[in-house]
């Protein structure tokens, strides 16, 4: 950790433990520059980190004080009970429906999938794509097939060598985008009719690209901070003859639940016993608020059974549509699924990502993102608490832009997405996460587009609109 991670990590375990309690003041910057030896600059980035979390905050002319502790006032949305088997997927309709209803611009985009364009680097990528358009041999577009660029699978495979995981450039298959290495694992691993092991909830994406395979799912719930359950997990593989699991370990979508090392290590032990295949999806990992970055999964994979899938979308460059998947003992069979479906990912792209991440800055970048995100998710979370009617619950992520919420009894979450939408707000209503369309109390919410003035009037014209809901008896 750099000096002021450090002096952050520190302030913040004497706010844990209840040393500095809310309302307490903390040290000058003057002050705590002498008491650490370091410059005022390190210290206020320190302060700066502490208030994105929502645990300090700054006070005109007096200097910065202990918060309330944010996501204390609710309590957190309870364990899934999924229905119990297997079952054929009729989900595309209904998610599509959902869907087109929010690609308004006009529309506070709380239901979106993607954080606001303005946190990217969109004028340096830019410029790095059209030098790596001047400088394409015309050769490469017709010579350049699967796995993909040299030069982009190698600064992929030092990313993962900086957090533990010894993957080797050979193994990682660039594709466009995650959804497409998605769809490949599972063609890899997976014939129709198999059945696959499912989050619940669980992204969208991923039940979309089951039911488009002919594939059965199983629910595995899931804990709203902690991720998936490996003792029911355990009990499906017992019961079911399970093909692969499809997972999001790290701040997963709609949840944002971080499944916790020791769980994760118990988790691919469970898999290995069994020789079921982990397809990850792990968008998301590069947005943890904290010092540190979750735990990387294939590092802990000796076995070559972890299918490892990320993109660029999430936090880097959105439209871009690159993302890859390091394969294990699976890639040579990612690589024909390839070339038999899209065969190739755009050369001048790869190799504009490729440049960018040997030259561009991209942890400077990611600090920034991560800051922005934190701060947002602070917001929503203030406005949440401050707005919505007892009964709520919501988990607290540590990393990615979702909020998840459970509504009070009585509440419709696609009633109030259809009134929502009638005022200009979007949201994502919980059965979308759902192969059984369960989550009917539930939504997602994004933080991840700041609004000029906070999220407060739309979450106070959201928890109004809530309100309205209850009071007729739960009906739209």
């Amino acid at each position: 950790m750099t000096l002021y991670q450090q002096i952050a990590e520190q302030t913040g375990q004497l706010i844990a433990a209840g040393v500095l309690r809310p309302g307490d003041r903390l040290p000058s910057v003057r002050r705590a520059c002498r008491s650490h030896g370091v410059s005022a600059v390190t210290v206020m980035q320190a302060y700066y980190l502490l208030e994105s979390r929502g645990l300090i905050e700054a006070r005109p002319k007096s200097g910065y004080f202990v918060r309330a502790r944010l996501g204390q006032r609710l309590p957190e949305p309870r364990m899934p009970r999924p229905a119990a088997g297997s079952a054929p997927l009729q989900v595309s309709d209904f998610i599509f429906q959902i869907l087109e209803s929010v690609k308004d611009r006009s529309v506070v985009p709380l239901g979106s999938s993607f954080p606001a364009p303005e946190l990217f680097p969109f004028p340096q990528l830019g410029r790095f794509l059209a030098a790596a358009a001047r400088r394409l041999d015309p050769r490469d577009t017709v010579a350049d097939l699967p796995p993909g660029r040299a030069e982009l699978r190698r600064q992929i495979a030092l990313r993962y060598h900086a957090r533990g995981a010894a993957v080797a450039p050979e193994e990682i298959v660039v594709t466009s985008g995650a959804m497409e290495a998605l769809n490949l694992c599972l063609q890899a691993v997976t014939r129709p009719g198999d059945v696959i092991a499912v989050e619940s909830p669980t992204f969208y994406a991923g039940l979309q690209a089951s039911e488009r395979l002919g594939l059965q799912v199983i629910e595995i719930p899931s804990h709203p901070r902690e991720g998936v359950s490996v003792e029911a997990l355990e009990e499906a593989l017992r019961v079911h003859p399970v093909k692969a699991c499809l997972f999001m370990l790290n701040f997963a979508n709609p949840t944002g639940a971080l499944v916790p090392a020791a769980r994760r290590e118990a988790l691919v032990a469970l898999l290995r016993r069994h020789r079921v295949p982990l397809i990850e999806d792990d968008v998301y990992a590069e947005l943890f608020f904290g010092a540190e970055p979750p735990p990387c999964t294939r590092a802990l994979d000796a076995d070559g059974l972890v299918m490892h899938v990320s993109s660029f979308s999430k936090c880097l460059a959105p439209g871009f549509r690159v993302g890859w998947v390091a394969g294990g003992r699976f890639a040579p069979q990612i690589v024909r699924q390839k070339l038999t479906t899209s065969l190739a990912t755009t050369v001048v792209v790869q190799d504009a990502l490729a440049a960018y991440l040997r030259h561009g800055g991209y942890d400077r970048h990611l600090r920034r993102l991560r800051h922005e995100l934190a701060r947002g998710e602070v917001a929503l979370v203030d406005a949440v608490e401050r707005h919505f009617p007892p009964g709520t619950r919501l988990a607290r992520p540590a990393g990615g832009y979702f909020l998840w919420l459970e509504l009070p009894p009585g509440a419709d979450a696609l009633a109030l997405h259809q009134a929502a939408l009638a005022r200009g707000i979007s949201l994502a209503p919980g059965p979308i996460f759902s192969a059984q369309r369960e989550f009917g109390r539930c939504i997602r919410l994004n933080f991840g587009h700041p609004q000029p003035d906070g999220p407060d009037r739309a979450i106070a014209a959201l928890a109004a609109l809530l309100r309205e809901q209850l009071a007729a008896g739960g009906g739209a």
